[in-house]
């Protein structure tokens, strides 16, 4: 029983409740483009996506626990890992298994619905399974390719590959709607890590906020906010999107007061931790009024 709670821990529990977030645009995407939709291959793409995403987060903590960051990050409620393996290194073996086992599931999922629909889901789900394993060895070492990793996970490929599994067929509007969640998640990820610059620079990692440092970081994170909410602008002008998709704007309000604080705090963690908070509830709440839009359009 203690080895399946610290299995839990290093799958981020609370976090994954992103994953439906996104996964959800995609099925909208695919039922407003008038496909009736399968309930099964529903269900199978949030289980591959689901899994993927334990599968990430698992070799995110094995390969911090690895590297000996796990040691000297200072953990908020939002950043620095579950502090699982730190506190159980008994685990570490057990939770590559996991890792493997989860990379494993989401590789079965995928392949069934490049066999389903066609071989052009095919580079999306390689691009995503090569992003899953080399996410925290490669990407977070490099300050562009650290920002973009996680919209280009959560977002293109998942909303992407969900309305392809769901109808055979790649649209503008999918594409579109998946640069919502691909700004915010990105914007997710960058904002965490203002407090871990000090740890993540001590093992070789060139993230923004340790190369330009948080201050002029605070600008990137209010430009990537202003991006998701003007491609649901620009999805609606350009009729890719239907007008009840700017219910998705309703979060501005907050997303505007948490550039603010960012601004103003950008050097102040323990003032941050509240607007990394708020910050995650825009990125959960707004990919779902998107998808609400979606199905009502």
């Amino acid at each position: 029983m203690s080895t399946f709670k610290s299995l839990l821990g290093t799958m981020r529990l609370p976090f994954l409740a992103l994953t439906p977030a996104c996964v959800i645009i995609g099925v909208a995407t695919a039922s407003w483009q008038g496909i009736e939709l399968n309930g099964l291959h529903v269900l199978l793409v949030f289980i591959g996506a689901l899994s993927a995403h334990i599968c990430v987060n698992t070799f995110n903590e094995y390969f911090d626990f690895k590297s000996g960051l796990d040691s000297k990050t200072q953990r908020t409620p939002f950043s620095g890992g579950s502090g699982t393996l730190p506190d159980h290194p008994e685990m570490e073996r057990s939770a590559l298994i996991l890792a493997w086992t989860t990379f494993s599931l989401s590789a079965v999922i995928g392949a069934y619905f490049v066999w389903l629909q066609g071989w052009q889901l095919l580079p999306i789900g390689l691009l995503g399974l090569i992003l899953l394993v080399t996410y925290t060895i490669w990407w977070t070492y490099h300050p562009t390719l650290s920002l973009i990793a996680p919209g280009l996970g959560f977002g293109i490929l998942m909303v992407m590959g969900t309305h392809f599994a769901l109808t055979g067929t790649f649209s503008l509007p999918a594409f579109i709607a998946s640069l919502v969640p691909a700004f915010l998640v990105s914007d997710l990820l960058f904002l965490n890590q203002f407090p871990d610059v000090e740890a993540d620079q001590s093992i070789g990692r060139k993230d923004f906020p340790i190369t330009i440092g948080r201050k002029s970081s605070s600008i990137l994170y209010g430009t990537l906010l202003l991006l998701a909410y003007l491609s649901i602008l620009a999805g609606v002008i350009l009729e890719l999107l239907p007008v009840y998709s700017l219910i998705a704007l309703l979060t501005a309000i907050l997303a505007w007061i948490a550039y603010r604080r960012v601004r103003q705090n950008a050097d102040n963690i323990p003032a941050l931790i509240p607007v990394m908070g708020m910050n995650v509830i825009i990125v959960l709440t707004t990919p779902v009024l998107l998808s609400i839009g979606l199905f009502i359009g």
